[in-house]
């Protein structure tokens, strides 16, 4: 039998809380579509089953603490929280509301934030170890995650230059030859690191710190033969690296650098003679003083909550494939 919860959000404007025209009261509306959630000025009124009545009444709440201590929800708040709340835990655990103990980097127009307990995890590793390998599905945030880092590393003086590299494989499709320079016919590859400087950073900054080479996004290739001091390093798809590129990668770091190493087990594109770095690396570098490993799985997908579904699908069908063997982290 459906149940009544009563909202509130004294003192908050409910364009805030709603969205746009109501925008994100008709994304959480299409997410609980047995639920019945009236707007009434600041006012729900929700009837639904008791489980929608729990994780509903979670979802405003926070939202609420967001526009009281922030001002403002952004899209990205709404679709953390929201994967958040169908995303089941582990006994004893729970994905909490980001706070501001959470910040990462302060961006333009907001503040970045470790939104859940993987993210949580990297920050804290970042802090202790010169080199951190995040290792997890699509959708965890860990490039974001990682730039963000990074970022709020050279904002407080502590390196001087990032370095952001991607090895240039091509995810199971060939792109032939495309047009353009060698900058032009690389850009695809690294298009998703700028993407992710373009929201901590302002484009005249982006600019000024690339020509500046303070920022740089690079092919992997590219880092051979260098010794990077006081930087940042970030590779990110290190899946698609193999023994001999993850090594040279890893002795570029020079003094006072850092590095954080970024991948997806299940998405190594690799022929298939060729051994992921990343999967050896989980071996070698094991028990390694200043060497971290962070694991970050379905729980912390933070793009839409059917991505979780989705990966999900694919680990069931990858198991029913006879004789199937998959490059797994051991």
């Amino acid at each position: 039998m459906p149940r009544e919860k009563i909202i509130e959000f004294e003192g908050i404007e409910p364009v805030i809380v709603f969205g746009p025209h109501d925008a994100w009261l008709k994304k959480i509306r299409e997410e609980f579509p047995d639920a019945r959630i009236t707007a009434r000025g600041n006012t729900l009124q929700i009837l639904a089953e008791k489980n929608d009545i729990k994780l509903l009444d979670k979802i405003f709440s926070e939202m609420r603490f967001l526009a009281d201590k922030h001002g403002e929800i952004l899209e990205n708040d709404l679709n953390a929280l929201l994967s958040l709340a169908f995303t089941p835990q582990p006994e004893g655990e729970e994905n909490t509301l980001p706070t501001d103990n959470d910040v990462i980097v302060a961006a333009r127009d907001y503040a970045v934030r470790a939104k859940t307990n993987g993210q949580r995890k990297m920050v804290s590793e970042a802090k202790t170890n010169d080199i951190v390998f995040a290792i997890g599905p699509a959708g965890t945030g860990k490039t974001y995650t990682a730039v963000a880092i990074a970022v709020a590393a050279w904002k407080k003086k502590d390196v001087k230059r990032i370095v952001l590299a991607r090895p240039a494989v091509e995810a199971g499709e060939s792109l032939g030859f495309l047009p353009g320079d060698l900058a032009q016919k690389i850009d695809p590859y690294l298009r998703p690191l700028y993407d992710a400087l373009q929201d901590m950073l302002t484009a005249e900054k982006l600019r000024a710190l690339t020509e500046q080479r303070v920022i740089e996004i690079v092919p992997l290739a590219y880092m051979r033969g260098r010794t990077l001091n006081n930087s940042f390093i970030i590779l990110d798809e290190a899946q698609n690296a193999s023994n001999k590129q993850m090594k040279m990668c890893l002795t570029r770091l020079g003094i006072n650098s850092r590095a954080i190493i970024t991948g997806d087990v299940t998405q190594i594109d690799l022929p298939v003679e060729v051994e992921s770095g990343l999967m050896n690396a989980r071996t070698i570098f094991q028990g390694i003083k200043g060497i971290s490993f962070v694991f970050l799985d379905k729980s912390d997908v933070v793009r839409h909550r059917l991505v979780r579904n989705i990966i999900d699908a694919y680990e069931k069908e990858e198991e029913k494939q006879p004789g199937h063997t998959t490059r797994q982290m051991r």
